[in-house]
């Protein structure tokens, strides 16, 4: 799969004395027209592909579909096609490591406009995660402005928005 960009954050300096550990997730590309198929986050204030972590020794097309239908309720998932993988390295305080590097894997994909129910671990209730059909250049103003002026944002942030931005442009 093509490299879209190899992100590393500013806080992370000195990558080679860091302790890292690697993550493999997927993201879901679903669009009718201008809409795309993106989860709210209240918490974070932002728009992201639907998607996340790869179980150990799963399929990449099998963990896209599972993501997708749990956190969208998606219904007959088809045509999925690779666009290409998201790399970044961003801080971590977890699992003894003070370094994540997350390959992000995504596909474009159909699904049914009408969604099915979501079933969403405890974390993204807490969160406030929903799933929304929205115009795609209207997501994308959004996270900029939540980038510029909000104190809420999330570190997912600016990869989502170079996602979106690199969809609308190719795709759109």
């Amino acid at each position: 799969m093509k490299l879209l960009c190899c992100h590393v954050h500013p806080d992370v300096e000195h990558i080679e004395s860091k302790q890292i550990i690697q993550r493999l997730a997927t993201r879901a590309i679903a669009m009718h027209g201008q809409d795309i198929l993106l989860l709210y986050t209240e918490r974070y204030h932002d728009y992201s592909l639907p998607g996340g972590g790869l179980d150990e020794g799963e399929d990449h097309i099998a963990g896209l579909i599972r993501e997708l239908q749990e956190e969208t309720g998606a219904q007959h998932i088809r045509d999925i096609q690779p666009f290409g993988c998201y790399e970044e390295y961003r801080p971590w305080h977890k699992d003894q490591a003070n370094v994540i590097h997350m390959l992000s894997y995504c596909f474009t994909c159909q699904v049914d406009r009408e969604l099915g129910p979501t079933r969403f671990e405890a974390y993204e209730i807490k969160n406030g995660m929903k799933p929304v059909w929205i115009n795609i250049h209207t997501a994308i103003e959004h996270n900029i402005k939540t980038m510029k002026e909000s104190p809420k944002k999330g570190l997912s942030i600016e990869r989502e928005t170079f996602l979106l931005q690199l969809i609308a442009q190719q795709l759109c």
